[in-house]
Order: C-alpha cells, then structure tokens, then sequence
C-alpha cells in the first residue's frame, strides 16, 4: 500500500504539473483566448500605441506590436478580468489579405473570442461598396468556426476619415463628417447578419458622438478648437492617442461588459500615454454613451482608480 509521504509527493507533482500544462509556453495560467485580426487601425499607426506594452499581448506575425490589443488587455486586467490576447495584423489591409496570406497564424489554435475588421472604406477600390467586407467576412467566420464551432465574432465598425471627407478628392468627399461612419456601420450590419456575429462594436459612432458632443474636433485642416481632441493623427486618417483609446474603451465595454467608466479617470494606461484626467473622463463617458445606445448591457462599475501609476507588469 502506497505510504503516506508517496501519497502526498505524488499529489504534489500531479498539482505541479497540471498548472504547468495550464501556464502552457507563456509559464502562466492563460484566460480565455482573444484574438485580434485588422490593419493599421488596430496595431496604432501614428501614435505611440502602436507598440504600447506589446510584451503583454501575442503578436503572432512577430513584429513586436501592442496597439489596441494591449490597450484591451490593460483595462481588463483593470478590471480584474484576465484574457489571453494575440493578434494578427498587417497594414492596409482587409480581411481578404489575412484568408489568403495568414491561415496558418488564424487557425493557429482555437479562439475563445475574436476581434475583426475589413479595410477603412470598406473597399479600397471601391470605397463605400460592402460587398467584399460581407463575403470575407462570411469566409472567415467559416475559417474560425472550423477550430471553434462557438467562437464570439465581434465586428468593428470603424471609424470616418478626414482625409477621405474634406479633400475634394476624398471618397466622402463633400458630406458630414459622421456620414462615412455611417456608410461603414451600414456594411458592418450586412456582413453582421450574414455571418450571424455576436455584436458589432460601434467605434465609428463613438468617434461621431465624440465630435457631436464636444470632446473633439471634427475637421482637423482647419485646426482643432482649444480644449477639444484631435482624434485623428497628422495624416487626418489613423487615430491620434485619443483616437486609438476611445477605440480601445468601446471594444473593452462591448466585449467584456464592463462599464468603461469604472476604469476611472486614473486609469493607469491613460497615465502612461499622457492623456489628462479630464480627457480620459470624458472619452470614457462616450463610449459609455455610445454602448448604452447601442444596447449594451453594462455591469455596475468596479471601484474606480485613485492614484495614477504604471500598469500592474504582466506579461504572456
């Protein structure tokens, strides 16, 4: 009969080695999985976001990027939620670029969650026409659904471009700021309805109401108004840091269910990034705003940040 010291090491050994199977290659106990698939707009193109604490976050093209991602694992660490984030990301892209170049990083494992966009006007050749973002996506729902039959689809509905609206020669060219955002939503909820996605997350309509309310600007060629946010970056195209962290809090809200407004105005990522309080107090209220329109049910806030500090360390 097995005495009892052999009992208790042969305990001890199977506990170690099952959290050691649980931690896997990362060496810690790894969360649900999420996975981020896009373009410039999610890896943070012309804001320091763009390699933002990337050691938290997989990057499964290697390139060292943290950009939305780790802005979302930030706040749900925050949150006390732990996820295990990667993404796979390539510029000016749409989701056609990723079926036919990165099959093997996508169905890499099965994802619990998944993140994803097509490209900013829903068609580079053909600006505004939904067509390619709705049969891409259905492919790639498809693709997902072979490893994980009950993956969480979220659609990002992303946001209006200046560069594509004032110019003359902009697609947009001519019409209110929040009409491409609406053309792009619009295609979102076809390609939404034909792959049957868990949500659409609303970031173009939080960057108009943004703009509608008076947090930010809405034409930055003539300037942005004092005490307004330029949500976009030099070229009027990709998001500033404020445009990449209300991003950031919609996908965070939408996805996990938390109020983004419990992150509190210390919220330690917009510390890092240089935000002021007020600005993230503000940016957080609209997408609360803009979730709540939406839909989105919304847990009671968690107790909000009381000093500002670095991020808690946590790597993947």
């Amino acid at each position: 009969m097995e005495d009892e010291a052999s009992m208790s090491t042969r305990i001890i050994v199977g506990i170690a080695t099952g959290l050691v199977l649980l931690a896997g290659a990362s060496g810690r106990a790894a969360g649900p999985s999420v996975l981020f698939i896009g373009n410039s707009f999610t890896f943070g193109e012309g804001s320091p976001v763009h390699f933002y604490r990337a050691d938290t976050v997989t990057d499964l093209n290697g390139e060292g990027i943290g950009g939305l991602p780790a802005l979302f694992r930030s706040f749900a660490a925050q949150a006390g939620l732990d996820f295990d984030v990667s993404l796979e990301t390539h510029p000016g892209a749409g989701l056609d670029y990723h079926l036919e170049s990165r099959k093997t990083e996508l169905t890499s494992r099965a994802w619990d969650t998944v993140v994803m966009h097509g490209y900013s006007t829903l068609d580079r050749v053909k600006p505004g026409n939904p067509d390619k973002l709705v049969d891409t996506a259905a492919q790639m729902a498809a693709l997902l659904r072979e490893k994980n039959p009950k993956v969480a689809i979220y659609l990002m509905a992303t946001w209006s471009r200046a560069d594509q609206t004032y110019p003359a020669a902009g697609a947009w060219a001519g019409k209110p700021i929040e009409a491409m955002a609406k053309d792009v939503r619009a295609g979102y909820d076809l390609a939404a309805a034909k792959i049957t996605a868990t949500a659409i997350l609303p970031v173009g309509e939080a960057w108009t109401r943004a703009i509608q309310t008076g947090v930010a600007d809405g034409n930055p060629y003539d300037g942005v108004e004092a005490g307004k946010l330029d949500l976009w970056t030099w070229d009027h195209y990709h998001a500033s840091t404020a445009g990449y962290y209300l991003e950031a809090l919609v996908v965070f809200g939408g996805v996990t269910g938390r109020d983004p407004r419990s992150l509190g105005e210390m919220e330690c990522s917009g510390y890092e990034l240089g935000l002021s309080r007020p600005n993230v107090k503000a940016l957080q209220q609209v997408a609360f705003d803009q979730l709540t329109a939406a839909g989105v049910a919304m847990t009671a806030a968690e107790a909000a940040r009381k000093t500002p500090g670095r991020c808690a360390a946590a790597s993947h």
